[in-house]
Formats: C-alpha cells, structure tokens, sequence
C-alpha cells in the first residue's frame, strides 16, 4: 500500500511520513501511528496461530518527533494459555513511548452461539459522507484517514460516534491488519468526543489502553467516543469499539487538560 505512516529502514528503525502529523504542532506525531507501529512490531514477535491478542496498553512517555524511531520487542511470558509481549520506541537515544499486548488462547466454547452480555452488540449504522477532519483541523493523521460521523457532531463539543478507515498503510509494504487498524484509530476518542473548545484548551492523554472482546475484522472501525473532564484538569475518555460485524471492545485514555 501507498502512503504509509513508516518506511522501514531495516534493523528496528522506521522514518515517519508527513501523515504521523498530529494537531498540537508540525513537530509530533499523533499517538494513533505510533502505537499502530508497535502493535504492527508485536505482531510479528512469537506469533501464536492460536492465539489473538486481547489487550494493547501504550504509555506516552514524552511526545514522538517526526524522525527517525527504533522499535524493540521482547516477550515478557510465553504460557500456553496467555502470551505478553512488550514494545519500546526510541528517539535520538530516548525512550518515547512503550506498550504492552496480552495474547489469549481461543478456544471455541460449546453452547454459547453469540456474544453473551455486554450490552448494544450490533455496529452504529455507516454513513455514506465523509468529512475531512474529525475535530475540523487539518493535519497530517488527519488526511490519513476516512472519517464519517455517524452520531454527534466532531466539530463542537460533546460525545460523537465515528467510522474510521486508514487511507494508507502502517509500515510501507506491509497490508495493516485490522488490529493494526483499531490501534491507528483508538487514540481518536479523546479528539472526537471533546467537551472543551480545541482553539482554548489542550488535552493530552498520557495512555491507551484497548480491550479486545474478539479478533477486529475488515477495514472500518468505528469509536462510539465520550470524555469527562474533572475542574481539576483531568480527564477520562471511553470509546466503545466496532467493526462493520458488531461491538468488538473498547478503549480509555487518562488525560492531562490545561489551557493553551
């Protein structure tokens, strides 16, 4: 695929497109391509044909240059039931971010048909428009995607619910997988369902944690995304998970807010 968020540069480094760009500055990266990044790493660590992972938690430990990065991998356990696996991502010798995937052993359960529990299961419906920015700020991630806003409105304050669908690929070369995907997409909740005006305020979330009730499927995703924001500047935002076959997890992020 074209317009992939990295090259591959050969010995765990990876240079960054114009695409990684996020809305805070020309000189950071969104957290969405990162974290695709060292899920599409992880991915390819002791990979487990039985196995599909069910839990990915990145830490943003200082904001990601738009240079060239070094990815690392190791596996943390290697039980028959569960996997760990961890990733680092370095810039110019600094640790930037690191994150963590839990692989589960699936095991098919007899007498259970369908999801049991968990409340709406069935996706939100898939507009047919697209909008070219979901917060209506251009920049790179933003262009790298296909947005459609099926609930709310991105544009002003409060929850929204939005399909998402990347444009690109993660690492040039290689077709994203739809975990990839979510990860590309999940960071996006705290952008899309602000409740503060972007031109007044910054809101930065520190983490990502994602929950995976099954394997993603295809190339939409769809965050069902609202934050609360607490007087003394934090912040929590929760997305709901989709995909064009129903309610796939879900994703949290811990925010920093304070005005600009």
């Amino acid at each position: 695929m074209s317009d992939a968020y990295y090259v591959d540069r050969g010995d765990g480094g990876f240079v960054p497109a114009p695409s990684t760009e996020g809305p805070w500055g020309p000189h950071a990266q969104h957290g969405g391509p990162p974290t695709a990044l060292l899920v599409h790493a992880m991915q390819r660590s002791a990979p487990r044909t039985d196995m599909s992972i069910a839990r990915i938690t990145a830490e943003f430990l200082a904001p990601v240059p738009l240079t060239e990065l070094l990815v690392s991998t190791q596996v943390v356990k290697d039980g028959r039931n569960a996997q760990l696996l961890e990733a680092e991502l370095v810039a110019a010798g600094r640790t930037v971010m690191r994150a963590r995937a839990w692989r589960l052993r699936r095991t098919e359960l007899t007498g259970l048909p369908q999801p049991v529990g968990g409340g709406q299961v069935d996706p939100p419906p898939l507009p047919t428009e697209s909008v070219p920015s979901p917060v209506g700020l251009d920049f790179g991630y933003a262009r790298s995607i296909e947005w459609r806003v099926a609930r709310g409105d991105t544009s002003g304050p409060g929850p929204a619910t939005v399909w998402t669908r990347l444009r690109g690929a993660v690492v040039e070369g290689d077709e994203p997988s739809p975990v990839e995907r979510v990860a590309a997409a999940a960071d996006s909740g705290s952008g899309v369902s602000a409740v503060l005006d972007w031109d007044s305020w910054t809101f930065l979330n520190v983490d990502l944690s994602i929950h995976l009730v099954r394997p993603p499927r295809g190339d939409w995703v769809c965050l069902d995304a609202r934050t609360q924001v607490d007087p003394t500047g934090t912040a929590v935002t929760s997305t709901t998970l989709y995909d064009l076959q129903g309610r796939i997890g879900s994703a949290a992020q811990s925010l920093l807010v304070a005005p600009r």
